[in-house]
């Protein structure tokens, strides 16, 4: 077990791209997730429960959503059916951006007692900020910045390991000042 985790820890020198790689490969490339998102208040009072199937296979991405049995249709952009969860949040496509670099005022903080690498991921206007993991490579949190500012927030509450990888399997999105955050559960990996 230690032989393993030391395998996955990164050093503080590190350069931005092996902290990138380094998460990416806690990522499945081929994957089956299903699980369920809840859009709660900041009472923690449900207001809506959908459930989600995600499947990627040889780089191909879909996403369906569903309530009960029936299927329901969403844009892939903004938030979806009214939560705060985006394409984005799911499918962590803006881990796979190609312009990245450390985010210098940010390094060596720490999210739930892990000290973490910060990178800033860019692609056109978009810019969403990571926190790494340094002992595991797990992606530990998530901000998209507007005008260099936080507009949305993405982090773990629960990381579980499934299999030799760490996942955060419980998910909290929430778009600053909108008085309420949702909820991402992963219940089946495959």
């Amino acid at each position: 077990m230690i032989a393993l985790v030391a395998s996955f820890l990164i050093s503080t020198n590190a350069p931005a791209a092996e902290i990138v790689r380094s998460c990416r490969t806690m990522i499945p490339a081929d994957v089956e997730l299903k699980g369920r998102i809840i859009l709660r208040n900041r009472k923690g009072i449900s207001q809506a429960e959908y459930g989600y199937e995600l499947k990627r296979t040889g780089g191909e991405t879909s996403l369906e959503i569903s309530d009960g049995d029936v299927k329901l249709e969403f844009e892939k952009s903004g938030n979806i059916l009214g939560t705060d969860v985006t394409w984005s949040d799911i499918t962590l496509d803006y881990l796979w951006w190609d312009d990245f670099e450390y985010d210098a005022e940010r390094e060596s903080e720490s999210v739930h007692g892990q000290t973490c690498s910060v990178i800033l991921m860019k692609k056109g206007e978009r810019t969403v900020r990571v926190w790494v993991d340094r002992k595991t490579g797990a992606l530990m949190q998530a901000e998209e910045l507007e005008s260099g500012k936080p507009k949305r927030r993405l982090w773990g509450t629960r990381i579980k390991k499934f299999g030799d990888r760490w996942i955060a399997n419980v998910m909290e999105v929430e778009t600053l000042g909108s008085g309420h955050r949702t909820k991402i559960t992963v219940e089946d990996l495959k």
